[in-house]
């Protein structure tokens, strides 16, 4: 089960980053500039996932340089990317951005932890078991408390997010992903 999930997160990153590579036609100044940052973001996340699936050996100190990637376009880095009036084709800016700009800041903000969290657990154990330990599986998936603080509650802590296996962090930073997509991008 959690293979498959990485497995999941992984196309998705793969997917990203084959299409801001199409997007990025006739781009030019800070959209330019985000959509490359987005792609170095997917590349990032598709590398890390490829590791922890097992399609490519697991170096931990190539997740932290992926991870590394990932944190250095997050935060405040990424808000300024998002200057008003910059929502025109061939940007996918969904409006929400300048119209919640708290939130789209929280999960730059939170992007960038998480990132920075992943780096620090690449070391951690690995794989089910380890996953189990953490309190992050049981019974061939993730727990409800698990899920229930990834999901509902802000999620865990950072320092929590480096204590976990890298996949535990890893699931984190995608579900971080996948919030933002959800209401800051439109989908073509």
């Amino acid at each position: 089960m959690m293979k498959r999930g990485i497995l999941a997160l992984a196309c998705g990153g793969a997917i990203l980053a084959g299409a801001g590579a199409l997007a990025h036609g006739g781009a030019e100044g800070v959209v330019k500039e985000r959509m490359e940052a987005m792609k170095a973001i997917a590349d990032a996340t598709k590398a890390i996932g490829e590791m922890l699936k097992g399609a490519t050996p697991y170096d931990a100190a190539a997740v932290r340089e992926q991870a590394g990637v990932i944190a250095s376009q997050g935060g405040e880095k990424l808000v300024a990317m998002f200057p008003k009036g910059t929502d025109h084709a061939p940007s996918e800016a969904a409006p929400a951005i300048w119209s919640d700009p708290e939130r789209f800041a929280a999960l730059a903000d939170e992007l960038a932890a998480v990132a920075e969290a992943l780096a620090e657990a690449a070391d951690n154990a690995r794989g089910p078991e380890a996953m189990k330990q953490a309190g992050m599986m049981g019974g061939g998936g993730m727990t409800s408390g698990a899920m229930g603080s990834m999901m509902g509650d802000g999620g865990p802590s950072a320092e929590r997010l480096a204590a976990m296996p890298p996949e535990g962090a890893f699931m984190h930073l995608a579900q971080t992903c996948k919030a933002c997509h959800q209401d800051f991008r439109i989908e073509k």
